[in-house]
């Protein structure tokens, strides 16, 4: 209210000044004159001041029109001016705004329109480092795989834009199929964005699956130091990287880097299964047996493993079954309730022919946790005690539909594997293979190998020519022999038939 007044106060008072001037310039005598073309022109005080007030208005407009001139004739010759930076302005706002639609568009999965909009923002803005990006992706999305090849590339050769040319242009040879370029273009992606995580496990599921366990390694080792690895994974999967570079230390062509290989991955990881059994065979090699004895016995305390049990029989592979049955209390102890555990002492007991001592060995898994291995395995202890042959046919039957038990199993999309690998054989997932007992029920058994390891080849010499019955139907063919290894042996045959 005070303010509004105040202002009132000043408007009257400059009013009153004005008036107060022109009253004083009409009271003074004399004036101004004027002589222009033999004609005079004599002005008084207040016109002089009206006339000088005109000229100085004159001058200021005539040299605005100047300035428009000027800017008119640059503005046609193409030079930058206020009336070019206002059609700039106007076409960068237009650009921008197709943009957004266009991201709006690819979005909600519109490609056409999204293309659109692209080669609008494309033609409006001039701006290849926005608008390439956009372009490329609206040309995938409707399936015009040539143009967003081409603008991939024209990304590529600028510095600002080059890792996305490069990524886009990879996942283009992922989806043509084309491993080897997209594994190659992955390196290249990964030596400019070291620390950009999905170029890494992209290309760490194209090393593992091209086996170059090396560059996994290293790619790995890439992902700890970003920080996208707990140290307890990257110390597992180093280890299966490590075991598979170490895979054919069994072969007679091994050399000792191989063999070097299966014990620094039973270093790193000590409850890998594989790597422990691997890593017992290297020492086995070089004649160390109670190196190899320590890491088994460390790996059956984590897990009990049927593997475990074969590599722990060939320390001493010409030992009899009595020796046998004794060296294997350093296994048997740990865990004894253990199925497996309890498995593995019925298998020794059978082979030194003690079958009250295999029965008691397998206690109440038969009821509890029947699976084929343990009803063969109950089959050849009825057969070493002498029961009939119904019997035993009975517990080959059942062996023949029962569940397999613990096998290699893919945790990503649950197939069943014949033996550990590094990737799984169905979905290339690298390190999803785990022991455990399948949720499907299997049609055939992807272990057969695992079925009685210590009987199958044990009791080959004491064997005797079989005895063979009349099959009770013609899908039912059973071989009974006095030996409870042939039991065995036959019941594996049935399996794989």
């Amino acid at each position: 209210m005070l303010w509004s007044l105040f202002k009132i106060l000043v408007f009257v008072a400059i009013i009153g000044l004005l008036a107060l001037g022109g009253h004083f310039l009409m009271q003074t005598s004399g004036g101004v004159q004027i002589t222009v073309a033999g004609t005079e022109f004599t002005l008084g005080p207040l016109q002089s001041v009206i006339a000088l007030a005109v000229l100085v208005f004159a001058v200021w407009l005539f040299f605005k029109l100047l300035s428009l001139l000027i800017a008119t004739l640059k503005f046609l010759n193409g030079d930058e001016t206020a009336l070019s930076r206002y059609f700039d302005r106007n076409r960068q706002q237009k650009g921008y705004q197709a943009l957004a639609d266009g991201l709006l568009a690819l979005a909600s999965g519109e490609g056409r329109v999204a293309m659109t909009k692209a080669s609008k923002a494309e033609k409006l803005l001039n701006k290849p480092e926005l608008t390439d990006l956009l372009v490329a992706q609206a040309a995938e999305m409707t399936g015009d795989t040539k143009k967003a090849s081409d603008t991939y590339k024209k990304l590529v050769t600028t510095s600002a834009t080059r890792f996305v040319g490069v990524r886009g242009i990879m996942k283009q040879k992922l989806a043509e199929g084309d491993d080897e370029t997209a594994r190659k273009l992955a390196e290249k992606a990964l030596a400019i964005k070291p620390r950009h995580e999905e170029t890494q496990d992209v290309l760490l599921n194209l090393q593992t699956k091209a086996q170059d366990w090396a560059g996994a390694r290293s790619t790995l080792t890439a992902k700890l130091k970003a920080g996208y690895l707990p140290r307890d994974v990257f110390k597992r999967r180093d280890a299966v990287l490590a075991l598979s570079e170490a895979k054919g230390i069994l072969d007679e062509g091994a050399t000792v880097e191989q063999q070097e290989r299966a014990i620094e991955a039973n270093r790193l990881s000590p409850d890998l299964v594989p790597a422990a059994a691997m890593a017992a065979r290297a020492y086995i090699a070089k004649g160390k047996p109670r190196a190899a004895t320590k890491i088994l016995k460390k790996a059956w305390e984590a897990q009990p493993h049927p593997d475990l049990a074969h590599a722990f029989a060939d320390i001493v592979p010409d030992e009899t079954p009595d020796q046998r049955i004794k060296r294997f209390t350093a296994l048997t102890r740990i865990h004894p309730e253990n199925m497996e555990t309890r498995l593995i002492l019925a298998e020794l007991n059978i082979v030194a022919e003690d079958f009250p001592e295999a029965r008691r060995a397998l206690g109440d898994v038969v009821e509890t946790q029947g699976d084929a291995r343990a009803y063969t395995l109950m089959a050849a202890i009825e057969r070493g005690e002498g029961a009939s042959d119904a019997i035993v046919q009975g517990w080959l039957a059942k062996a023949l539909n029962a569940p397999r038990g613990p096998q290699w199993v893919c945790t990503n999309c649950h197939d069943i594997q014949p033996e550990w690998g590094p990737v799984c054989q169905n979905c290339g997932s690298f390190d999803t293979l785990s022991w455990q007992t399948p949720q499907t029920p299997e049609i055939a058994s992807a272990t057969g190998v695992h079925m009685l390891p210590l009987i199958v080849g044990a009791l080959e010499d004491q064997s005797e020519e079989p005895e063979v019955m009349e099959p009770a139907d013609e899908d039912d063919v059973v071989e009974v022999t006095p030996k409870s290894a042939e039991v065995a042996d036959e019941a594996e045959v049935q399996k794989q038939a």
